[in-house]
């Protein structure tokens, strides 16, 4: 039976006097979904996925509207979009909530996570409970869960080996365009360059960048790996995108409708975290079969020089560090 609900005490008790014997229905309600990835990435089926789950078990009373490839907003656009209600949900990574909460820049950090299976025992844990709390009440929308997108990793134009931070020096990498991404890539030792998602392909074609880094499975769906020579396997963030919706539109649902959503939360998410996994096990043969060279990063080099940068800057004044001790032991 679906969800009943009554829309004020004076309409139903209206309702009983008439003699209506049927209990008023929960009103239809749509969700518009927006991805700034293309639909054949991992995040496009995990958005499928969660329509499908939505709509089966509410029986159709949620229709979920997608929207990929950043046919709707661009990448920079999607937060304000989800807080101002244009767009109902959207997967967001943590970089972009540093703007209002500069504490998120803890998350946006290179080497926080040692792999997915430790970023996926936090962020969709306790301690990611109580972060995407503080992020509702610090800006206004509520994060549902974090998708595993992928460890990052650099992709050159040319064949060049990035081994250590030195390797990095004068080249123009491009990072999305907000501040803790740009820091982040300032860190590691390069240029970073501002350049929204849907124009990386053109800017590596052009060669008006040197490189960019992504996850090995959003190289390929987004196929740079047409227009680049190498790989190197720096391992920097083990990222993840964060389901989040329009706190009005989550609270004009009723409890029903949220426990339908959540379900549509835990599929995407499961979808997501087994795919990614599996594709990053098996893709470096492809790359290799595409013709680029592949290399290994020193991670040593990498992780102490990133976090070096961090802690003297003012993004680490803003960090819980007894939180960030206790992520780091979980990964022991």
């Amino acid at each position: 039976m679906k969800h009943l609900t009554y829309l004020s005490a004076g309409l139903f008790a209206a309702g009983l006097l008439c003699g209506a014997s049927a209990p008023l229905q929960a009103a239809p309600v749509e969700l518009i979904y927006t991805l700034n990835a293309p639909g054949t990435d991992t995040q496009g089926g995990g958005m499928r996925v969660f329509k499908e789950v939505v709509e089966k078990v509410s029986n159709g009373e949620i229709t979920v509207l997608t929207y990929d490839s950043a046919s709707l907003f661009k990448q920079e656009q999607e937060l304000a979009a989800v807080k101002s209600g244009q767009a109902d949900i959207a997967v967001i990574s943590a970089p972009w909530f540093t703007g209002a909460s500069p504490w998120v820049s803890m998350f946006a950090a290179g080497y926080l996570f040692k792999d997915a299976a430790h970023m996926n025992a936090v962020l969709n844990g306790e301690i990611g409970k109580q972060v995407f709390e503080r992020i509702l009440k610090d800006q206004g929308v509520r994060p549902l869960g974090a998708e595993y997108f992928g460890t990052r990793q650099i992709n050159m134009v040319e064949d060049k080996p990035i081994r250590t931070p030195e390797d990095l020096k004068g080249v123009n990498l491009r990072m999305p365009n907000s501040d803790a991404w740009l820091f982040l890539g300032k860190a590691m030792g390069a240029n970073p360059t501002p350049i929204t998602f849907a124009e990386i392909y053109l800017a590596l074609q052009t060669k008006a960048i040197d490189g960019q880094e992504n996850p090995l499975p959003t190289d390929r769906s987004s196929k740079f790996y047409e227009v680049t020579k190498s790989i190197s396997l720096t391992n920097h963030i083990v990222d993840s995108v964060w389901i989040t919706i329009n706190e009005a539109k989550w609270q004009s649902l009723t409890d029903q409708q949220k426990g339908w959503v959540m379900e549509g939360v835990k599929a995407n998410l499961d979808y997501c975290y087994e795919t990614n996994t599996k594709i990053e096990a098996e893709i470096i043969d492809f790359f290799k079969s595409q013709g680029l060279k592949i290399y290994e990063a020193d991670l040593d080099a990498f992780s102490s020089h990133v976090m070096e940068q961090y802690l003297k800057s003012d993004y680490s004044k803003t960090w819980d560090m007894d939180l960030y001790k206790k992520i780091r032991d979980m990964a022991k």
